[in-house]
């Protein structure tokens, strides 16, 4: 089994990228997702609650995501703070599910948004980088309903894409047509197998 991360910075793609991987038949993993169902789970509910404050729940008790983005993205403290609250679980997660996989002969892809600002890349045998210059990535934004300013924070909030880049093993360029990118990655893929059977 091959354990492979893939990032990039805020809007570049990696989602639909980690659904083509799932396409080409790697086993995925997508940390947000599992954020998600923590964010619902009582006890981090409320640790997040009490570093954050009462307005990030709704009248229904749930986590307003957009409000906990909001007041993270302008704070590195409670922005780094929440992190430690969550990853540790997120990692726990991952690892249960790895373990599942050891004697199979799977390549199983992991979206980490964070690999490189948190140190994680160690945990992972190969890491793919995605990127799209700034430009398409704020129109890309924008066209789904977000403003400059939050997208331009989160960006900030992160390592610069160049720097991703260089310390990746993969790098996938998301600037052309939704075809070149797909045979960037079936290349790719096709060179993890390779890797995972000299394992």
């Amino acid at each position: 089994m091959l354990l492979v991360a893939l990032t990039g910075n805020y809007g570049m793609g990696k989602s639909s990228v980690l659904n083509q991987f799932r396409e080409c038949g790697a086993v995925v993993l997508d940390t947000d997702q599992i954020v998600s169902s923590l964010l619902s789970e009582e006890n981090i509910k409320s640790m997040v609650k009490g570093l954050l404050g009462d307005s990030i729940v709704d009248e229904g008790g749930k986590i307003r995501k957009s409000k906990v983005a909001e007041i993270i993205f302008r704070d590195t403290f409670l922005r780094r703070s929440l992190e430690d609250i969550l990853h540790p679980r997120v990692f726990e997660i991952i690892h249960a599910y790895v373990e599942t996989l050891k004697e199979t002969n799977s390549i199983c892809i992991v979206e980490i948004p964070l690999l490189y600002e948190r140190e994680f890349d160690k945990r992972f045998d190969k890491t793919i980088t995605v990127y799209a210059s700034e430009d398409s990535i704020l129109n890309r934004l924008k066209a789904s309903g977000i403003d400059e300013e939050t997208a331009r924070l989160r960006l900030e909030s992160q390592l610069p894409i160049d720097e991703k880049m260089k310390r990746a093993d993969f790098v996938i360029d998301n600037n052309g047509t939704p075809k070149e990118t797909t045979d960037q990655i079936k290349k790719i893929y096709k060179k993890l197998i390779q890797e995972e059977a000299r394992c």
